[in-house]
């Protein structure tokens, strides 16, 4: 396990383009591309389908703050957005509950909490081979491709484990959802476990093995969670609102009115309307008020079943030495945007 200092400096190299278009001097310097004393608000997205992407098309985030400027900056995965927190270059972001989990944990401990659940993930995001494999069983020897640190990481984990495949038994490498698609093209991977819409094109030529709403079931469930760093939220309660408000409304939109939602979605990744409309429902959306049932985020003073399921997750993590150690449950409890939900839920 790298230390501390090691991962700081990964996360600095790997930003340095990211700092100098989107950190600036600060939220609210106008280094950062704003006016004077004009807030600047840096939020993480990635291509997956749902209604984060409808937020950034219909642009609801720069209507609710039309003083403010917004800056969205694509990321691959949720460990390149953990990365980008470290070095300062994000305010906002979307990660999969996995990276979130390690980003609480030891040695990250990232300052920041978890102030929205874009989507349950369910068969959006699976594991998918090809050459005649049609079982976890056979990936034995076989080489796996999946984004190192992502809830798909963590999905293939649990997978190989509930199969009894020993992971060391597993050629495990690191790609981007991207790098994924090329090397399956080139034909240097067996599998691999990664989410729509590359996983779309995977399906066009591999057999599902199984999706993460199979491992849900089994007691594995995965989320996208929207991040907001602790100085962030301290400095900008009233942006942080109108973020939460944002989201809210475009999941209402999403779930009311789908195929309106699908044509956001499908001209953010450059897919048919249809197509997206159909990754949509592949995912369980939720809306501000039920995000604070006890079930999910909860309300001031209950945290939700989020935290525990978090906590769940960092254990299984720790035995697969992904992290130092397991936190204590009070650290998940914590790390849950309760105040700031409940907030704009009043």
């Amino acid at each position: 396990m790298p230390s501390r200092r090691l991962v700081l400096l990964a996360a600095t190299t790997a930003v340095t383009l990211l700092a100098t278009s989107a950190c600036g001097l600060g939220s609210d310097d106008s280094g950062s591309g704003g006016g004077k004393g004009r807030t600047v608000v840096r939020i993480a997205y990635q291509d997956i389908p749902n209604a984060d992407l409808v937020v950034k098309d219909r642009r609801l985030l720069e209507q609710a703050l039309p003083d403010a400027e917004v800056k969205w900056v694509k990321f691959s995965s949720g460990g390149d957005v953990n990365t980008a927190v470290i070095a300062g270059a994000v305010d906002l972001g979307l990660a999969g509950s996995s990276p979130v989990t390690k980003g609480l944990s030891a040695p990250l401990n990232i300052p920041y909490k978890v102030l929205w659940i874009h989507d349950l993930i369910g068969a959006n995001e699976a594991l998918v081979a090809r050459g005649g494999i049609t079982e976890v069983r056979q990936l034995a020897g076989k080489k796996v491709a999946t984004p190192f640190g992502s809830t798909a990481h963590y999905s293939l984990l649990a997978a190989l484990k509930a199969a009894g495949v020993d992971p060391a038994q597993v050629q495990t490498v690191d790609l981007q959802p991207q790098d994924v698609q090329a090397a399956w093209t080139r034909g240097d991977i067996d599998a691999a476990y990664v989410w729509t819409p590359v996983l779309t094109e995977l399906e066009k030529t591999g057999k599902v093995l199984i999706t993460s709403q199979q491992l849900a079931e089994q007691g594995k469930p995965t989320a996208d969670l929207g991040v907001v760093t602790d100085s962030f939220a301290a400095a900008h309660p009233e942006v942080v609102t109108a973020w939460v408000k944002a989201q809210d409304q475009a999941v209402k939109l999403a779930k009311g009115d789908p195929a309106a939602a699908a044509e956001s979605i499908g001209r953010q990744l450059d897919i048919p309307a249809a197509q997206a409309k159909a990754e949509l429902g592949q995912l369980v959306l939720l809306t501000a008020a039920e995000q604070a049932g006890p079930e999910y985020l909860g309300k001031p003073g209950a945290p939700g079943r989020l935290a525990a399921n978090l906590r769940d997750a960092a254990e299984f993590l720790k035995t697969q030495q992904k992290i130092d150690a397991v936190p204590d449950a009070s650290v998940f409890a914590k790390g849950l945007a309760v105040e700031e939900l409940a907030r704009a839920n009043g």
